[in-house]
């Protein structure tokens, strides 16, 4: 999807003044750029790396990625919700599938952020007086939770490949078609049904709370799991956006819908009223998103003093600990645990990370690469501009572990060649979805290897973390699947 002339302006204001001195390119004054680049006479170290790169060089570096790929993320997020209201408010096939692929390219950047996560930062810690709390605290799970009890929002089938979608303790009808619980949908609305009583599953917010609501559920005409399930993600029809008698085409006899061809009970008499609300959940759903995005970007903005990016770029071995920290949990218990392997074990489609849009392959991949960009320090970001400084690469081969540095990278490199396998099915037509079938002996075998190039990887960062000397980590935090060394 292309940018808008706003969204390339944002893009403008938010670029990086990181990228002069020794946050960008060229380093500090007698210090390489990117990793491998030398430097000028007497610099040079180990391969070609500066002996000049300090562990506070990389902790920024690492700063600097976070902010441009957070920014990015709030720049698509208001793309999206652009895009969002032109559908809304004009519901044709033409806009929803823009709104699907503004959704998409919404979620390029944002996958790259996750490794951010699992270290006390904004997106799992950031209260809303600004200031850092404990884990749990932060945005996070307004913003990407998941899996959702999607019967607390909309209308669902009976079950899906067997397995019951309406839950205990989700409201009656759903947030949309209730106007008795939910008068008025906004962001408070939703907001305040999110975890309704104390269900973790009952999601009402954030980028998949939205992509339901384009693609609706991922239905298969063989619910029992044994037969090859639909290659194609939710089957949401436009007229579940119908507003009014002029939406669609008056021939066909389509009115508001709730699911394909079925007509919407009445909402507060009005027959188009599920639709309507439908469309300001989305809405609603959206701008929160932007907030809390722009919430995040605002802790890692440079040059704000007293916010988290001031105090992580100051932070010495505790912020040096916290990147390795974030490597390794997003790789082994979240990514190789949580994301893949319980989805595999279970031959569940509803434990995929974006099953109705059978986006999930990208969430492998992106996450996966999330983790590589914090060892070589840089990004591109969606307009194409590179931020990038010390790495660690660099800072291993200065501690005189170049050996360490070369496993660790190899083991990326094979990582994101495996995640690469599975995108490359996903767009040959055979979704993660179909991957993790039982039948599926093939794309179960592409799936484990990511899972055990994952768990290589995440060796090789506890490796790291022992021979720089720092406290050791946890990777298996948040999963008892048994990937790696983990409980099960």
């Amino acid at each position: 999807m292309k940018l808008s002339k706003i969204a390339l302006a944002s893009l403008m204001a938010l670029s990086l003044a990181a990228c002069d001195g020794d946050d960008g390119a060229t380093g500090p004054a007698g210090a390489a750029g990117p990793a491998g680049a030398a430097g000028p006479a007497g610099t040079n170290g180990t391969n070609g790396v500066s002996n000049l790169v300090t562990r506070d060089d990389v902790v920024k570096t690492n700063a600097n990625i976070a902010y441009a790929a957070y920014s990015d993320s709030l720049i698509t997020a208001r793309e999206m919700h652009q895009v969002l209201e032109t559908f809304v408010n004009n519901p044709t096939t033409d806009n929803m599938k823009a709104a699907r692929e503004a959704w998409l390219a919404a979620r390029e950047p944002y996958g790259q952020t996750e490794v951010y996560r699992f270290r006390a930062g904004p997106i799992d810690a950031l209260q809303d007086n600004g200031t850092i709390g404990q884990d749990g605290d932060g945005p996070e799970g307004r913003i990407n939770a998941w899996p959702l009890a999607e019967s607390i929002i909309d209308y669902v089938a009976t079950e899906v490949d067997g397995v019951a979608t309406a839950d205990a303790g989700t409201i009656a009808g759903g947030i949309i078609f209730n106007n008795t619980v939910a008068p008025t949908i906004n962001k408070a609305t939703i907001e305040s049904f999110f975890e309704n009583q104390g269900d973790e599953a009952n999601v009402t917010t954030g980028y998949h709370a939205i992509e339901f609501l384009l693609w609706g559920q991922d239905l298969n005409a063989d619910l029992s799991g044994n037969g090859p399930r639909d290659m194609s993600g939710g089957q949401r029809p436009v007229s579940d956006y119908f507003r009014s008698a002029a939406d669609g085409n008056a021939t066909d006899g389509l009115i508001c819908t709730a699911g394909r061809a079925t007509a919407a009970q009445a909402v507060d008499g009005d027959a188009f009223g599920s639709c309507k609300r439908r469309g300001e959940y989305l809405l609603a759903a959206s701008e929160l998103l932007v907030d809390d995005l722009q919430r995040v970007v605002n802790a890692w903005q440079p040059g704000v003093s007293g916010n988290h990016y001031a105090s992580f770029v100051a932070g010495g071995d505790v912020s040096l600990r916290k990147m390795l920290d974030g490597m390794g949990s997003l790789s082994l218990g979240e990514l190789a645990g949580e994301r893949m392997r319980i989805a595999l074990r279970d031959n569940s489609q509803e434990d995929e990370h974006s099953c109705f849009a059978d986006n999930t392959h990208r969430d492998i991949f992106l996450n996966a690469k999330g983790v590589q960009n914090t060892f070589i320090g840089s990004y591109t970001r969606v307009n194409g501009e590179i931020v990038n400084g010390a790495s660690l690469q660099d800072y291993l081969v200065v501690q005189n572990q170049p050996a360490l540095a070369n496993t660790l990278r190899a083991a990326l490199e094979d990582t994101m060649v495996k995640a690469s396998v599975i995108s490359d099915k996903a767009l040959g037509g055979m979704p993660f979805d179909n991957l993790i079938q039982t039948s599926n002996t093939e794309g179960n075998a592409a799936v484990n290897a990511v899972i055990a190039s994952l768990e290589t990887q995440t060796e090789s960062i506890e490796n790291v973390v022992s021979e720089l000397g720092l406290p050791a980590i946890d990777a298996c935090e948040g999963t008892e699947t048994g990937v790696g060394n983990c409980p099960q």
